[in-house]
């Protein structure tokens, strides 16, 4: 799985991008991440990040040497100017365009514009995304073709080539979980179910099989019935 460069991992502290540091960390001799603060109403995200590095440093020797700086960017500005049910406290439902109202328009394209502008100084070419179109809400600037569209015009807007690696993006979420466990055994799908946090409403109260949660917003129905299809499986070696 060893691949050239250094990659820099856009992490939320979730369970998707907590999956995505620990495939980096595998492919990657050096990993950094960068997080955002965009005004989220799920604002314990930004605990969990901290909460998720240390313990892969406490638990995984073998990447502890590999993982180098992370960078936390204010981007409250995002928050200012959407209207979404996760920068305000609104009901998540459907709007007319289709989506539901947790999109969050320009998110992940200002995430991976800020994140190759800190790579471009750092020497970090390869950029690692979370984003799913298989198991999703429908969110247009998480499909594949809009991540290669990006791509390329990252690569020719700072005259240096960047690649976008997704490695979830054709999984659901059931391989998710699954490729936890095939990246860091038991031990990262622990650390994944008590450390991570993608409940919309940034519930930490509740502890269940899957994690800690409302399960009742999208972010946990997804995790959830991820974790009991995954559950469900015959055991693999």
């Amino acid at each position: 799985m060893r691949r050239p460069g250094h990659a820099l991992v856009l992490f939320s502290g979730g369970q998707d991008s907590s999956t995505c540091l620990a495939w980096a960390l595998e492919c990657f001799s050096h990993v950094e991440t960068i997080g955002f603060d965009y005004g989220q109403r799920h604002h314990v995200e930004l605990q969990a990040r901290e909460r998720v590095l240390a313990a892969v440093r406490e638990r995984f020797p073998r990447w502890r040497e590999r993982l180098g700086a992370d960078h936390l960017l204010d981007l409250t500005v995002l928050g200012r100017i959407s209207d979404t049910a996760l920068t305000r406290d609104a009901e998540i439902q459907m709007t007319a365009a289709g989506l539901p109202n947790t999109f969050v328009p320009g998110r992940n394209l200002l995430f991976f514009n800020l994140a190759a502008a800190v790579g471009y100084r750092r020497g970090l070419h390869t950029l690692v995304g979370g984003m799913c179109e298989t198991d999703f809400s429908g969110y247009p600037d998480c499909r594949d073709d809009s991540l290669k569209a990006l791509q390329v015009a990252v690569s020719l807007g700072l005259g240096q080539r960047f690649t976008i690696e997704t490695p979830l993006m054709w999984l659901d979420k059931a391989d998710t979980w699954e490729l936890a466990r095939s990246l860091g055994g038991p031990a990262l799908v622990e650390l994944i179910v008590n450390d991570s946090h993608s409940c919309y409403h940034g519930v930490r109260e509740q502890l269940h099989a899957w994690g800690y949660g409302c399960a009742s917003c999208p972010a946990c129905a997804l995790r959830q019935a991820g974790y009991e299809r995954w559950k469900a499986r015959p055991a693999t070696a």
